[in-house]
């Protein structure tokens, strides 16, 4: 995507802002990771989350099909 001379300028405007700078430095500190507790990542809430998530999607699993490969390299 390019931007035109005008948005070019614009956003180095805004960049200059103090405002704007202050708002995206709150952002940065209020910011919150509902995977991560206590510093270490949390399995059992990350799996919830996409099982909720697949429901609500109206998502149906797919059959489990055994992989019958052999030789397997990456």
């Amino acid at each position: 995507m390019k931007f035109s001379e005008k948005d070019k300028k614009e956003f180095i405007k805004i960049s200059k802002s103090k405002k704007i700078r202050e708002d995206f430095e709150n952002l940065r500190k209020k910011r919150h990771n509902p995977f991560v507790k206590n510093g270490k990542v949390d399995i059992e809430k990350y799996i919830e989350f996409l099982n909720q998530y697949n429901e609500f999607i109206n998502h149906t699993p797919k059959p489990f099909k055994k992989i019958i490969d052999r030789d397997m390299r990456l």
